[in-house]
């Protein structure tokens, strides 16, 4: 089991305690009630890099939807929930990278070296906690996940604006300044808005789900 994050929001006292945790099987209502009925974005439900393209065209919604509680079922988590006071508002996406058919599919983020890695796909926040630092905590606790299951490295492949702001239906993997900060470096470049980033950790003993 990952360990458990708490955390301020804001400044000392300025908003509710955060905690991450690992998305189990019992935590499904909880997630399902923040993606709400557009499955986060479009009936994606986290499966845009799970699938090949038709099948998830086809399953936008209630299929897709389907298959994200599956993997909750299955374990080990597909990922990990940020919660305020009782309330998921946060989740971020991490397995291992094979179980991503798009990146193996990807010119711009084709492996970089043929060691093993656990890769960050997703990341979502609710409305009222964004831009608050929520998305690093998130993702500390996504590698804290991957090293409880034996992860030695964990990628991610943030979008970095060419200029200014982007709105955030397009910052889903998130952006470079958010792995920096939880100890990535870039270990390659094949798009100037596309880095594949990197973080070595040091696996824990492996656990149940």
């Amino acid at each position: 089991m990952a360990s458990r994050r708490s955390a301020r929001s804001g400044g000392k006292g300025s908003g509710p305690a955060i905690a991450v945790v690992p998305a189990t099987a019992s935590r499904w209502a909880d997630l399902e009630t923040m993606f709400g009925p557009r499955g986060a974005c479009g009936g994606c439900w986290c499966m845009a890099w799970r699938l090949r393209r038709a099948a998830y065209d086809r399953g936008k919604g209630a299929r897709n939807k389907a298959r994200l509680k599956a993997l909750l079922r299955a374990g080990p988590p597909p990922g990990v929930l940020a919660f305020a006071d009782g309330q998921a508002v946060g989740w971020c996406a991490i397995a291992p990278r094979e179980a991503y058919p798009v990146l193996a599919r990807s010119r711009v983020l084709s492996p970089v070296d043929d060691r093993p890695v656990w890769s960050v796909s997703c990341f979502f926040v609710a409305r009222g906690f964004r831009r608050q630092g929520l998305a690093r905590r998130l993702l500390e606790g996504a590698v804290s996940l991957a090293a409880a299951h034996g992860a030695r490295l964990v990628e991610g492949y943030p979008v970095e604006p060419k200029s200014g702001a982007i709105p955030d239906v397009f910052a889903w993997t998130g952006l470079p300044g958010t792995f920096l900060a939880a100890g990535f470096r870039e270990v390659a470049r094949r798009s100037a808005t596309r880095p594949i980033m990197r973080r070595g950790v040091r696996p824990a003993q492996k656990t149940q789900a």
